[in-house]
């Protein structure tokens, strides 16, 4: 079930979640060392860096060969290792497929998969190394967690709970600096969504960038006389079942949010779990094609990545439940 928080309105900007994937990198690192890295020649953009800096010696630059970097982290994890392997989403998912599949998932191998640019909000690079399916390819493996943190907070707790837990996962993170939800002391849990607002009327579920979008649009929606509920799903898989069948419950309709193709993203996930609790109408704020090339912020606006196609999206389910 989700748990409640009180959360930070004022939504100033944030470091980057991989940023504060890097930062947090060094923290793991210090408190255990099996944790080791590989890179694959991004070190500067994926911010392992830093790892690399103060622990050399346990950080493995694998050229520009994914699925060779996803392989070398499997046998790292054979000997007891912790290895984090990290490249930008389009890279290690698409490219390490293969190895993600065989030498992580099949064996259950101890392996943690970070990936960074995700989204199309990675911008002026363009739709080839735009990772608008990863979500998708992740939660497809067996055994796999899938976490999507939407701050700074929630990255460098998720972190920690990746580096503690035994098993694969996959975290994903973006480019651009990210609006602060929660408070340093906000704790989370695997599989756990957070509730940000109350509300009778609908829930919006969202994930990454949308959540601060999810907020935002409350303020929105309160002009129509509409009271929306908003859950931060930080963890993809596992995913909060209970929370999902208490909303569709209590406020009759749902909205996902997500910055990431419609098809076999969490929107599917979240309505697969509706299906077997509580259905009710819902509505879906993502995408359905690739993007171009552009600024995130004419990208996130062109795509519909913003507080007002969830305004729009709330009204449109509001009036089916009604």
């Amino acid at each position: 079930m989700a748990t409640q928080t009180q959360p930070r309105f004022e939504l100033k900007l944030g470091p980057a979640t991989r940023e504060a994937f890097g930062r947090a990198l060094v923290e793991v690192g210090r408190e255990n060392r099996d944790v080791v890295v590989c890179d694959a020649d991004l070190s500067k953009s994926t911010m392992t860096s830093y790892f690399a800096k103060e622990f050399p010696e346990r950080f493995f630059e694998c050229g520009i060969a994914e699925s060779n970097m996803v392989a070398i982290a499997g046998g790292l994890a054979y000997a007891g290792k912790i290895p984090f392997v990290s490249s930008f989403s389009a890279f290690v998912m698409n490219k390490g497929f293969e190895q993600l599949r065989v030498v992580v998932a099949y064996p259950n191998n101890n392996v943690k998969v970070v990936g960074t640019h995700s989204g199309i909000s990675i911008g002026e690079d363009g739709p080839s190394q735009m990772s608008v399916e990863e979500i998708a390819l992740a939660c497809s493996l067996p055994g796999f967690l899938v976490f999507s943190p939407a701050d700074e907070v929630s990255m460098k707790a998720i972190v920690h709970l990746a580096t503690a837990h035994v098993g694969p996962v996959f975290i994903r993170a973006g480019r651009v600096k990210a609006p602060l939800i929660y408070a340093p002391e906000q704790k989370f849990e695997i599989g756990k969504s957070i509730q940000l607002t109350n509300g009778k009327d609908v829930t919006i579920v969202a994930t990454g960038l949308l959540v601060a979008e999810a907020l935002r649009a409350t303020e929105n929606l309160g002009t129509f006389g509409i009271s929306a509920r908003v859950l931060d799903f930080h963890t993809i898989k596992p995913l909060d079942t209970d929370a999902i069948a208490k909303a569709s419950k209590e406020t009759g309709a749902i909205v996902v949010a997500e910055e990431h193709l419609i098809d076999g993203g969490l929107g599917v996930r979240v309505a697969q779990a509706a299906a077997t609790s509580h259905p009710c109408p819902m509505e879906f704020v993502g995408l359905t094609s690739y993007a171009e090339s552009g600024t995130p912020d004419e990208l996130l606006d062109k795509y519909g990545m913003r507080a007002s196609s969830i305004v729009e999206a709330v009204k449109r389910v509001v009036a089916r439940k009604n």
